[in-house]
């Protein structure tokens, strides 16, 4: 069966790559309102200096949006220790802070792992399609359609299998997905990489642009920073 569209997939089992962040989580809860008879939130567990943390808010907002067919959380496992040694992101030193441009963020390949574990989860659990929350201004090389076009086609035919992936958000901004998502219990929803006491430390990369988006939208921002 060839599908093309997540309509034509409503009638069986759908995943979504989930962090604890705002695109991923509105995106879950978004796709759980719909006739989907199971949705799986898939968490991929790198060894991240913020994971502990991310984690922690990403089952809070699972409780909170809790139905019958969201599916149990997910955790796969995929180490990065030995690909980035002493990068930032497992150090937790030099962490990029506000000021820096996106650029300071890129984590090389992390889509290349996240995306193919994630399709042959799916492959392998009889889960039709994957949704992915990448938005229209993600500026980085692995978030291109090229690169999900192919990435799709070669963990499909490495296995013989037919999962879609789809980037439901493909064409929005982050202030379009904090309105999409505003009646959601974002205050569970977690963006930082440089968490303090469990809470957003208010001064890193991802937090500035947490902050941006909620301002731009008009939208009280819930969160509590350090």
């Amino acid at each position: 069966m060839n599908f093309s569209t997540m309509d034509e997939l409503v009638n069986f089992p759908t995943a979504v790559l989930i962090s604890g962040g705002l695109d991923s989580a509105i995106l879950l809860a978004d796709l759980a309102k719909q006739n989907f008879p199971k949705v799986w939130p898939l968490f991929i567990r790198c060894g991240l200096h913020w994971e502990t943390v991310e984690l922690l808010y990403l089952k809070r907002f699972l409780k909170a949006i809790d139905q019958p067919n969201l599916g149990k959380l997910q955790i796969l496992e995929m180490p990065v220790a030995d690909l980035y040694k002493n990068h930032w992101s497992l150090s937790g030193k030099d962490i990029p802070d506000g000021n820096t441009p996106d650029e300071a963020v890129f984590l090389p390949g992390r889509n290349v792992l996240l995306t193919a574990k994630s399709l042959l989860w799916c492959n392998l659990n009889q889960v039709k399609s994957l949704s992915l929350a990448v938005l229209g201004s993600n500026p980085f090389p692995d978030a291109s359609d090229s690169f999900f076009s192919l990435i799709e086609k070669t963990v499909n035919e490495s296995i013989s299998g037919n999962v879609r992936l789809f980037k439901p958000y493909a064409g929005l901004h982050k202030t379009d997905i904090i309105k999409k998502g505003q009646t959601f219990p974002l205050e569970h929803t977690f963006s930082c990489i440089n968490p303090i006491r469990e809470l957003h430390c208010g001064k890193c990369n991802k937090c500035a642009e947490r902050m941006l988006g909620f301002s731009k939208a008009g939208i009280k921002d819930p969160t509590s920073y350090a």
